[in-house]
């Protein structure tokens, strides 16, 4: 399937979580398995020409396709959990959302010694937890390059935030508008 193909599978739902969004809902790309091998297989690709050493997907959609393109690729993943997930002493950061904080936390030895890690996720809007969770896996000591995702929304401006994070950025489709 082609990326175009792809994109069909994604569901809209207006109105969600408030007036005047228009959600893009992965779910019913995972649920195609057609789709969803063929989601993987172009970020495997992508993730392959960035060299990636490691995975890393952000909670909880980013588990799904980061760990399918770790499995598929051979590498190994590192989860980037939400706060008080993980039974080992973690490193974490504080990152600002629309309406508040949030904390992403890793397990710092899940980080091999020079590994290039490619950045995974459903979903790039405002960038705030992908810039988020690739200073926090720099911390741990990670090289980060390139950033992944299903679907990038433009128009809210996460993909240039990234960018200016030195993060080469590329989504297998785009949506306009939120």
């Amino acid at each position: 399937m082609t990326p175009e193909q792809i994109k069909t599978l994604i569901r809209t739902v207006p109105d969600f979580p408030s007036p005047g969004i228009l959600f893009r809902d992965v779910t019913t790309l995972i649920g195609h398995g057609e789709g969803l091998a063929a989601a993987v297989r172009h970020l495997a690709e992508r993730a392959a020409a960035a060299q990636a050493t490691m995975i890393a997907g952000m909670e909880a959609r980013g588990f799904i396709f980061g760990a399918a393109v770790a499995a598929q690729m051979g590498l190994g993943f590192v989860p980037v959990r939400k706060p008080g997930k993980l039974p080992v002493p973690t490193l974490g950061i504080d990152y600002a959302l629309e309406y508040g904080t949030d904390r992403l936390e890793i397990d710092p030895a899940a980080i091999r010694p020079g590994a290039r890690v490619v950045v995974i996720d459903d979903l790039i809007a405002t960038g705030g937890t992908a810039l988020a969770a690739t200073q926090l896996l720099r911390q741990a000591g990670a090289e980060i390059t390139h950033a992944l995702f299903v679907i990038d929304l433009p128009d809210l401006g996460g993909a240039d935030r990234l960018r200016a994070a030195n993060l080469t950025v590329d989504a297998l489709v785009s949506f306009a508008g939120h």
